[in-house]
């Protein structure tokens, strides 16, 4: 069962979806507040805390993709995107843009539960003691206790997904991490996509903690890529 306080915000244009979203979420524990668009999203948001936000892709006025880009220039809030299928370059683009997840259109309820409660395990995981109490990693420093990440006096931006592979790579330093076994970390392994395509997704998500962690991301001298056997995080 979630946490009964985790409170979801559920972005959709469709008047009947946002409606059959928060009965089936609230019948499953959760506190639903509904927005019909970006703006409204947008409104809830700047003075509400929210513990994920469920948002559609396709909407009138600002889409999906960059209310996401948006929000993660002063949000950490986990984002759980729903792509229409057919949308193949919306998946990348959303994780690029920053979201935890994406969804495709149409789902079973059960599996959009299964991936709520995945996201939201990844927060309180990444806060386990593991290893070292501080990584250094150039200028950067990632404090394994509170898992945060901090450049210099100011604290670094972490979504639920780059949280849950620090937490990973911070468990093991200096050893290689299959893309594979990331990507069953990040809850992308039941079933429901190829193999290439999740890992595509880890893929997309090791760049952007890159840019977090590296003085040239191109040319990555803490969060490594080992040729046959993936990533690997090689603090100093």
């Amino acid at each position: 069962m979630p946490d009964p306080q985790a409170h979801l915000l559920v972005v959709d244009d469709d008047e009947r979806i946002r409606g059959l979203l928060q009965k089936f979420l609230m019948r499953n524990g959760f506190l639903v507040t509904i927005a019909r668009d970006g703006a409204q999203a947008r409104r809830l948001l700047d003075g509400l805390d929210f513990d994920m936000v469920v948002l559609d892709v396709m909407m009138p006025g600002i889409d999906g993709i960059a209310l996401t880009r948006e929000l993660r220039e002063r949000l950490s809030v986990p984002i759980l995107l729903l792509t229409a299928r057919g949308e193949s370059s919306s998946k990348i683009d959303g994780l690029e843009a920053g979201a935890d997840d994406y969804l495709v259109k149409p789902f079973e309820p059960k599996e959009l539960l299964l991936r709520i409660n995945a996201i939201l395990r990844r927060v309180p995981q990444a806060q386990a003691e593991v290893g070292p109490k501080v990584l250094h990693l150039g200028t950067v420093r990632y404090d394994v206790d509170r898992a945060e990440l901090w450049q210099g006096r100011d604290p670094v931006r972490l979504t639920a997904t780059e949280a849950q592979l620090m937490r990973v790579f911070a468990a093991q330093p200096g050893q290689p991490i299959s893309r594979e076994t990331l990507a069953g970390d990040l809850g992308r392994t039941d079933g429901a996509e190829e193999t290439s395509g999740q890992e595509r997704a880890v893929d997309v998500q090791i760049t952007r903690l890159r840019r977090k962690i590296e003085r040239d991301p191109k040319q990555p001298r803490y969060l490594q890529t080992v040729r046959g056997e993936g990533y690997m995080l090689a603090p100093d």
